[in-house]
């Protein structure tokens, strides 16, 4: 999906910051989020919906969003990197997004 907004909202964030990128990608059914380091073009972490022992015992997407917001930032913070850019990918600052990134941030990420 990479649309103008998309790019204008990946051109922005590399002006802007040094950090690495957290980057959500959501489909109908699941949701990815992987952190970036675009200096070296590397996946520090990574989590998504696909993953059995994540999604075992949860309902709805609300919570599936959470869950995954929760476990990236643990992700991170066990890698030493509290601070990152949060790449919305074209999509709206609303619902799903908004709860991962929520649930991000109460977890100790900084963005």
């Amino acid at each position: 999906m990479t649309n103008k907004r998309t790019k204008r909202i990946r051109t922005k964030l590399k002006k802007v910051s040094t950090r690495s990128r957290l980057s959500v990608f959501r489909s109908n059914n699941h949701i990815y989020v992987q952190a970036i380091d675009d200096s070296k073009g590397i996946t520090l972490a990574s989590a998504s919906t696909m993953e059995k022992k994540l999604v075992k015992d949860l309902n709805g997407r609300k919570e599936l969003a959470a869950t995954i917001g929760r476990t990236i930032a643990k992700r991170l913070i066990e890698k030493g990197i509290k601070d990152v850019a949060f790449d919305k990918g074209g999509y709206k600052y609303h619902g799903l997004i908004k709860i991962l990134a929520d649930s991000a941030r109460e977890e100790g990420l900084n963005f």
